[in-house]
């Protein structure tokens, strides 16, 4: 008997299965023309709903359909107003699928099963019971919140801070795609990045702990302008999103104590941001299985609240 778990992001069609020992998982990635930086709503929910039948199918052919529960992401966040249509295709899924079963449904927010991955990746779970930071940076966030336990859907997130403007995943994909890499452009800008002995000191400023990202976009178009390789403008720009993470990090344990501290989501998979962040701190990460968008972390959370 196990836990099934969707989600549906704007760029990944995700499903899970958690059986209580091991974890299943298979997800599509939603196509994006050459030489675009996203998908439109429109498209992700079309994507999405043709995506389904065959993932859930896939998947279910491995692990078996004794399902005790069904969990789903409904949302971006747990703020409320936090809305994001492709989000409605996995909860009308996941509700007719509990529906049909007969099984109970449990909703939670894209940004909640993307920690709860990274810290049953990382073996911490044990940090549900407790009071921790955890970043949530991707194409479409840079935020840092506080968790907190919560008895109704396993912890809380309260909102520390953010980046002002540009997010990370924006930054790295918009100059990805400018050097040539097929959006997302995560892994081709660390490929590159890696292929530079250049060092970076960046000084990041912070205000009421919330970094700003824009300037870091501009400077990477001027280096590339300017003449200078594709390889040392990939690592600026890596290094300069692990220091500003590191600077919110700072001005975090400070306000709130030495808290535990998790890095989740696509950005964090980057192994240079690592690197740089983990010198400084012991923080705990998802393997990149993990950090990228997925429904394992939403499948862990439906077992949690099942037991």
């Amino acid at each position: 008997m196990g836990f099934l778990g969707f989600d549906t992001s704007n760029y990944t069609t995700s499903a899970a299965f958690y059986n209580g020992e091991r974890m299943f998982q298979n997800k599509r990635l939603l196509p994006v023309k050459e030489g675009e930086r996203g998908i439109r709503q429109s498209d992700a929910v079309f994507h999405h709903t043709k995506a389904y039948p065959e993932i859930l199918a896939e998947l279910l052919n491995t692990t078996g359909n004794d399902i005790k529960a069904v969990g789903v992401s409904v949302t971006p966040t747990t703020q409320e107003g936090s809305y994001m249509p492709c989000f409605l295709v996995g909860e009308g899924v996941a509700r007719s699928v509990a529906m049909s079963l007969g099984v109970p449904l449990c909703t939670f927010s894209h940004q909640q099963g993307h920690i709860a991955a990274a810290l049953f990746s990382a073996c911490k779970t044990d940090l549900f019971n407790t009071r921790f930071l955890a970043f949530h940076v991707s194409g479409g966030t840079t935020d840092l919140v506080l968790c907190e336990p919560d008895s109704e859907k396993i912890f809380k997130v309260t909102p520390v801070a953010s980046s002002s403007d540009l997010k990370a995943g924006q930054a790295v994909d918009r100059i990805g795609v400018r050097m040539g890499i097929k959006f997302p452009a995560g892994a081709g800008v660390e490929l590159l990045a890696q292929k530079s002995a250049r060092e970076f000191k960046n000084k990041i400023k912070l205000k009421d702990g919330f970094c700003s990202l824009s300037g870091l976009e501009n400077k990477c178009l001027k280096m590339l302008s300017d003449g200078e390789s594709k390889e040392d403008t990939a690592k600026f720009l890596l290094s300069y999103i692990a220091d500003a993470v590191t600077a919110m990090t700072n001005d975090a344990l400070k306000k709130y104590g030495d808290l535990p501290v998790v890095y989740a989501g696509g950005v964090m998979s980057d192994k240079i941001i690592r690197d740089i962040i983990t010198e400084k701190y012991e923080a705990y990460f998802a393997e990149p299985e993990y950090s990228c968008d997925n429904a394992a972390g939403i499948a862990y959370l439906t077992y949690l609240l099942s037991l």
